[in-house]
């Protein structure tokens, strides 16, 4: 699962967007000629086609998105949507136990599956030869997944020997969990996809079917595919194999409860098995695909990109009470959180390292950035946008994620320029108005000894 990763990329390495630095010099030109061409259609059941022709490489990429994350469980059944991302390779009616991805590996491919808050994703790379192998796996996977006993009992085992590996003997490894647990207090955001193992083991089977009716259905989900494919011979292939997959009965629940505006600071320590203390900071932000959440994310990238962006220059390169800080805003479907965070240096106090980041976090508050600094801002921007899109996983992924969250499949042309039209004043607002201390968690977390 690829959410774990996520931990030890914010506590001990960069942000989670790290991409090569660009240099501060004329804005880069995205070339109309690149322009990502899809086909996108609806079937009778409700499942939704996005295609896209690319015959650079003889790959193609086969995906589907369920809308379903953590944030649409039940708070006394935490960790379903993290769960079924296991499940869903015991195989199903015409697949063997263990078989799923001996499958796609004896053919030549990859494939892989994440969870996040609001979605949970599956993919399979294969050679273009291999498409319609992919296609038939992957509705064998909607249609009639193997949810018994014995695939249940064995995916308790992994899901809480995973979470006990990632939440108890990883350094940091908590930090996700403390986070989200102190920010939030009705909205669902309140747990994060590993969900409890505690809950997971109360669960009978017949909750688990349950699940499986309500979510995953065709219209629940969004088949991407990219790469040497024929569009039509394509859509052949999906009218073979999903129309005849029923659309689900059962309502999907969607949560609309909203968290509280908050007014004032939560603040707390956390004790892990850690060397080097670190001082975490979350503050609340808008959901994704808003003007503010653009401002906030070229914020935090100011903020925490490359050797040269501010964090690391003050607080890591000539301060040194920092072996490591950076920052990232969380893209979430509802309002979510960015965090910033920081390792202290040896002999260095979390206070310490904390005044420092406030410090830095104020500057932005002051003073308007320079106009060289902007617009290596937005180079680094549209480097990784472009970088996003290079590999066919990629696009049909975004393509999904676009639909799903924006219902514009296009945005993966044109979101760059939602990004191009925020400006330097933008930037400062959205540092006065999110960066405040009663919008925000700190927590320090120390060693135990």
């Amino acid at each position: 699962m690829k959410f774990k990763g996520l931990i030890l990329t914010t506590a001990l390495a960069t942000s989670s967007f790290m991409f090569a630095q660009t240099k501060a010099t004329a804005p880069a030109k995205i070339n109309q000629t690149n322009t990502i061409k899809f086909v996108e259609y609806d079937l009778p059941n409700g499942l939704h086609v996005i295609l896209h022709e690319d015959h650079a490489t003889p790959i193609v990429a086969v995906t589907v998105l369920y809308h379903v994350g953590s944030k649409n469980e039940d708070p006394q059944r935490t960790g379903f949507a993290h769960f079924f991302e296991h499940l869903m390779f015991e195989g199903s009616e015409n697949i063997g136990r263990g078989e799923y991805m001996k499958l796609i590996q004896n053919a030549g491919g990859q494939l892989n599956a994440n969870t996040s808050f609001d979605r949970t994703f599956y993919y399979q790379v294969v050679p273009s030869n291999q498409l319609e192998l992919g296609l038939w796996m992957e509705a064998e996977r909607m249609l009639h997944a193997k949810i018994d006993s014995v695939g249940v009992e064995t995916q308790r085992k992994v899901v809480k020997e995973e979470l006990k590996q990632r939440n108890e003997n990883t350094p940091y490894g908590s930090i996700l969990n403390e986070t989200f647990g102190h920010a939030y207090t009705v909205h669902p955001y309140r747990w994060t996809p590993g969900g409890s193992p505690e809950y997971i083991n109360k669960a009978a089977l017949s909750e688990f079917t349950d699940f499986y009716k309500t979510f995953y259905v065709p219209n629940n989900a969004t088949l991407s595919i990219a790469g040497d494919i024929n569009i039509e011979e394509t859509k052949k292939l999906i009218s073979k194999y999903y129309s005849t997959i029923p659309k689900g009965t059962k309502v999907i629940p969607r949560p609309t409860v909203v968290e509280p505006v908050k007014t004032k600071e939560v603040r707390d320590t956390v004790l892990d098995n850690i060397q080097l203390p670190a001082v975490i900071m979350a503050y609340h932000i808008p959901a994704q695909g808003t003007p503010d959440y653009y401002a906030v994310n070229m914020l935090s990238t100011l903020l925490s990109q490359g050797k040269s962006s501010r964090m690391q220059k003050s607080i890591v390169d000539k301060q040194q009470k920092a072996l490591f800080a950076g920052a990232f805003a969380l893209p979430s479907e509802d309002p979510g959180l960015a965090l910033m965070f920081g390792i202290t240096n040896m002999g260095v106090s979390p206070s310490d390292l904390e005044n420092a980041m406030n410090e830095e976090f104020d500057k932005v508050k002051k003073e308007l950035i320079s106009e060289d600094e902007f617009q290596k801002l937005k180079n680094q921007l549209e480097n990784d946008i472009i970088n996003a899109n290079t590999k066919m996983a990629g696009i049909a992924e975004n393509l999904a994620n676009y639909h799903v969250y924006f219902k514009d499949a296009n945005l993966i042309n044109t979101e760059i320029n939602r990004f191009m039209k925020v400006t330097r004043e933008d930037i400062q607002k959205a540092a006065q108005k999110y960066l405040t201390n009663e919008n925000r968690v700190v927590l320090y977390y120390l060693p135990k000894q």
